[in-house]
This record gives C-alpha cells, structure tokens and sequence, in this order.
C-alpha cells in the first residue's frame, strides 16, 4: 500500500506533462483513502451536503475510504467513483479499500494525520513525497507521532516545481 503524503496539487496541477509518470501513479491505485479533512472542510456532524474538493467527477475514479468519526451514506460521484465513509478506524478503511482494490494498489491520499497514522500502525509498504517549495506556516506535518522508521529511497526526480521522492518503509 503507498501513501503519497502531499498532493501533486500545486506543482503537478501547473505543469502536467512535467509531472506525467508521477500523477498516472498516483491516479492508478484500485481504491483510495483519506481524511475527513482531505476530504473537506466541514467538521462534526454532516449537517449540510458536501460531495468533495474535486466537484461531480473526481479524479480518482474508484472507490475512496473517507476516514470520519460521524457516519454518513455512500456517495456516488461521475466517472466511477464512490465516497465510503468508514467509522471504525484505519485497519477497517484499509480492509475495505483492499476487498474494493481486487489486484490492484490501494493507496493513502493524506492528510498528514491520516499518513501519520497508517506508518505509526506499520501498515504503509511505500511512502511518495511530492515537496513543492511552498511555506504554509501552520499545519500538521508528516512523521509527527510516527516512531522512528527504516527509509529506503527508491527513486528521486525533478522538474521545475515539484521533486517526487518514493522510499520504501521498511521494518523499523
């Protein structure tokens, strides 16, 4: 299971064809999860309708596991994917995602709680940085909480906005 901790959003949104091998793996997972937060900015109870960041045909095009503390119905969206929300914790989102991935990648979007909390559980087998120089100040960051882990870097690469780095998490 892989994790791409940050978003291509900024670096990877502006030059596409720059960032093309990174963002077909990143889309070519079987299934898909997130955060609450990733996932939207509404917090609590689901008290108004809310399908998303990504509008009526998100890009991921399979099933997402939204990680939430307050249960709500599945949403289904164009162009074949369905927003699960999952109740009862990251190994229930993960089982879920790998019963709907088939032989296929299940990979975890972010936030950073959420990657945080799937490499402190042992759960991640690849970890995907995409760092666009760009300073938000404030926010929870990557590896916060997770004990000391074994990287291995598998490949790193360039372009004019973004580097993507890929290390394999290896047993601690």
């Amino acid at each position: 299971m892989t994790a791409g901790a940050a978003n291509c959003t900024r670096g990877c949104s502006t030059t596409p064809t720059n960032n093309r091998a990174e963002i077909d793996k990143v889309a070519d997972a079987g299934a898909f999860i997130m955060g609450r937060n990733m996932f939207g900015p509404l917090r609590g109870e689901w008290d108004r309708p809310w399908d998303g960041w990504w509008g009526d045909d998100p890009p991921f095009h399979a099933p997402v596991f939204v990680l939430t503390h307050h249960a709500r119905e599945p949403q289904p969206m164009e162009g074949g994917t369905t927003y699960h929300f999952v109740t009862d914790g990251i190994e229930s989102a993960l089982a879920q995602a790998r019963a709907a991935a088939g032989d296929r990648n299940v990979s975890v979007q972010g936030g950073a709680t959420t990657i945080n909390q799937y490499l402190a559980a042992g759960l991640l087998d690849e970890l995907r940085l995409h760092i666009v120089p760009l300073t938000l100040g404030a926010g929870t960051r990557v590896f916060e909480g997770v004990p000391p882990l074994k990287l291995e870097q598998l490949t790193s690469r360039s372009t004019s906005r973004v580097t993507h780095v890929t290390y394999a998490v290896l047993a601690g």
